[in-house]
Parts: C-alpha cells; structure tokens; sequence
C-alpha cells in the first residue's frame, strides 16, 4: 500500500515566485504554506485575516485537506488558525486560505512567502446516518460532557 496521493496544484498570479505545499521533514505530516500577500500584513492582538496561499488544489475523491497551525508560529506569537483544523472538501476548486488569528498580547506582522501554516491530506470516510427508535448503547461515559471524564 501506498502512502502517497496525487494532488493537483494550480498556481495562481498572487502565488508567482512562492513555494507551493511543501514537507519541511521527511516524516512531516503537514506541508507548510506560504502567505501569498502583495502588501505586509499587521494582525493586532485579537485580530482575524483572511490570508491566501496562491494556489489552489484538486483533491481526488475520498480525501480532504486540513489546514491547521504552525506549533511553533503559535508558541512564539500567539499566531494560529480560527476553524481549526479547516477543511478543504474534493470538490472544492478555489484559492486556498488560511484564517490567521493574533491570540497573542503584540502586534505580528506576517510578510509575503512567511509559512503561515500547515496542509495535511487526509483520507475521508463518510457516515450512514441511521434514526433508530430504541436507547443508543450504554456506555460508562454516557451524557458526560465538556469536562466529565477529569483533568488529571
């Protein structure tokens, strides 16, 4: 078995000269992206911004992509991804984008080609969803929630 899948990249003009999803490691499971910006962008604390990647993909069938942030943009700024990780679904067919949000106390401004995140393609299993009329099975957990299973 294979554990590679061929994903169709098309660069766009904002992505010219930038690298396009790229493995920093052998064994990485993300592959980092460039923020494909034409002016420096500034997020204060607390701030939000659409940030594109300058390209856009073709997943096969039965994948998604993940967006998801970079640990170590995150520990050093407080820089990290809303909605994560996102999803990009085998039909979409736009820009890639990442939603950069400042959760840290200083300004951070994020520069043309700066890796602002990480991609990890997945395989895609979907649910049958089943109404049934009798008790789902029990289970010890059962309707605990937020918090019930402790934090030690």
């Amino acid at each position: 078995m294979s554990n590679h899948v061929r994903v169709s990249v098309r660069r766009l003009p904002e992505g010219d000269g930038l690298p396009l999803p790229l493995y920093m490691s052998e064994l990485a499971a993300g592959a980092d992206l460039c923020a494909a910006l034409s002016d420096d962008l500034t997020l204060m604390p607390g701030a939000r911004a659409l940030v594109p990647t300058g390209f856009s993909i073709a997943l096969p069938s039965g994948y998604e992509a993940q967006i998801r942030p970079r640990s170590g943009l995150a520990l050093r700024s407080g820089v990290t991804c809303l909605n994560s990780p996102g999803t990009i679904d085998a039909d979409y067919r736009g820009p890639v984008c990442v939603l950069l949000a400042n959760l840290g106390a200083e300004p951070v401004t994020v520069r043309r080609g700066d890796r602002i995140a990480q991609m990890v393609v997945a395989p895609v299993v979907r649910a049958v969803f089943e109404v049934i009329e009798e008790e789902l099975p029990a289970t010890v957990r059962a309707d605990g929630g937020f918090g019930s299973t402790g934090v030690a």
